[in-house]
């Protein structure tokens, strides 16, 4: 999963903003104004229906700054990516 969800910056980070564009999802900004700190991100490539699937985790960043919840703060009864 996505360190991402429990960042501070999570609503700012351009990181992050490229991780929602990589999963087809809305982002929680148009516009990002923070660039993080050694992101480190894992790929996982996967074969499906004769396809390819990648799925992008953050798994460590020299800029995490941990607010449990903070993304279920700004999207209220939405499921959390996982």
């Amino acid at each position: 999963m996505c360190i991402c969800i429990h960042c501070y910056y999570v609503d700012q980070c351009t990181t992050y903003h490229a991780v929602e564009y990589q999963h087809h999802q809305p982002h929680l900004t148009e516009n990002p104004d923070f660039e993080a700190q050694e992101p480190t991100i894992n790929v996982h490539i996967r074969t499906r229906n004769g396809g390819m699937e990648m799925e992008w985790d953050v798994v460590g960043c020299g800029s995490f700054r941990e607010e449990l919840g903070k993304w279920i703060q700004l999207r209220p009864g939405e499921l959390v990516p996982t």
